[in-house]
């Protein structure tokens, strides 16, 4: 925002509610303060802009714009696409509305904005500084503001925030004023402004003029410093250029963003897979040290298991060819049904025989597989085989569990 001496940049700490208020001497300062991603408002001084006061015989809002531009154009002597306008209502009655309507020449902001443009720093919003000081200082009724812009004095009317009348004293002396307040008073009311100023507000940097101006205006005349944070205002002279370059800058920085945060999910991702990578290896290793400490006593271990195995035949009573042929012959399911030979190795068990029949054959194989004492053999029996005399010979072969 404009001051006497150059510059303020406003900006709200984090957190606390306060702002600070920076002074800069020209916008060329501000660039390394600020980025094409901040939320900046450029506030013009009403030096670089026309501020005009309009009654228009409509109550409906839709033919403002197209009114507002005619009665604009008629008062520059610029076409209308040298410039940016923007109005707001300051108040209707049953048949007519009024209008604060403020113009800027897009070469002039562009000139002013030339610092924050050339480093790709487009603002939100372009609003004008008497308006934003109305609308905080005088949201209702009629006042007049006296501020100071660079070398000259402001001297801004307003109506319920909004700027009317607006108008640049060279210089700030007493005599000045003397000459310049009933000019502007008389402005005032030749475009239908009520000259009484209910409120009269000064610049508390112009503290030495506040009793020319009371003596002036035979007014009260209240001091107010800088607004921290001055009011939002609906004034926006932002020109369609630099909406659509805002755009693409908005929407550039957003995918920069997604992008950084795609970049960094996948650097993320290839660092846990190098993590677990490494501790998959980790965890390998590991267990071919472990393999490799304990494989003698599991050599041990398997070797002995063989070897108990290979001696069970000859340790377990229950592999006895005694203690076998007993359940053998126990098994026999009648005289007719005879053993004639007998093998016995670590491996397998052979029993040959001869029955009557094959039935008795068969007979004597069920009985074998369900006795208790030969539960530890698996034993199969291939098909008899028939003799002349039409007795069965038959194999019976058992192998251990």
């Amino acid at each position: 925002m404009p001051t006497a001496h150059g510059w303020n940049l406003l900006r709200a700490r984090d957190g606390n509610g306060s702002w600070n208020v920076r002074l800069l001497h020209t916008l060329d300062e501000a660039v390394p303060l600020v980025s094409a991603n901040d939320d900046l408002v450029l506030s013009l001084p009403v030096a670089a802009v026309l501020a005009q006061r309009f009654r228009l015989p409509t109550l409906d809002p839709a033919e403002f714009p197209e009114m507002v531009r005619i009665q604009i154009e008629k008062a520059l002597p610029f076409s209308a696409e040298e410039v940016t306008t923007d109005f707001e209502l300051i108040e209707q009655n049953e048949t007519e509305s009024v209008i604060s309507a403020v113009a800027v020449q897009n070469e002039r902001l562009a000139e002013i904005a030339a610092p924050l443009l050339d480093n790709g720093i487009i603002p939100r919003q372009v609003t004008v500084y008497a308006a934003q000081r109305a609308t905080t200082y005088a949201p209702a009724g009629r006042a007049l503001l006296i501020y100071p812009e660079g070398e000259a004095l402001v001297s801004a009317v307003t109506e319920n925030g909004k700027v009317s009348l607006a108008r640049t004293f060279d210089g700030i002396a007493p005599e000045q004023l003397q000459m310049e307040l009933p000019q502007l008073a008389l402005s005032a009311e030749l475009q239908g402004i009520n000259p009484s100023f209910p409120n009269v507000l000064l610049d508390e940097t112009c503290y030495e003029l506040r009793d020319t101006v009371q003596g002036i205006l035979a007014r009260p005349t209240e001091l107010v410093g800088i607004e921290t944070p001055p009011a939002p205002v609906k004034l926006n002279l932002l020109p369609n250029s630099w909406r659509q370059r805002r755009a693409q800058l908005v929407k550039r920085v957003e995918w920069r963003r997604r992008l950084t945060l795609a970049g960094g999910a996948y650097a993320a991702i290839f660092l846990l897979f190098l993590l677990y990578l490494g501790y998959t290896r980790f965890a390998i290793a590991r267990l071919n040290h472990l393999i490799a400490r304990d494989a003698p006593p599991t050599q041990f271990i398997r070797e002995t298991e063989a070897n108990w195995r290979a001696l069970a035949p000859a340790i377990d009573s229950r592999f006895y060819p005694v203690e076998i042929l007993l359940h053998l012959y126990e098994s026999l399911p009648s005289a007719d049904v005879r053993i004639t030979a007998y093998n016995q190795s670590a491996r397998q068990i052979s029993v040959d025989g001869e029955a009557n029949t094959p039935a008795l054959a068969y007979q004597f194989a069920e009985k074998v597989k369900k006795n208790g004492g030969l539960q530890n053999f698996w034993f199969d029996m291939a098909a008899p085989r028939i003799l002349p005399n039409n007795h069965a010979q038959f194999r019976l072969e058992g192998k251990p569990k």
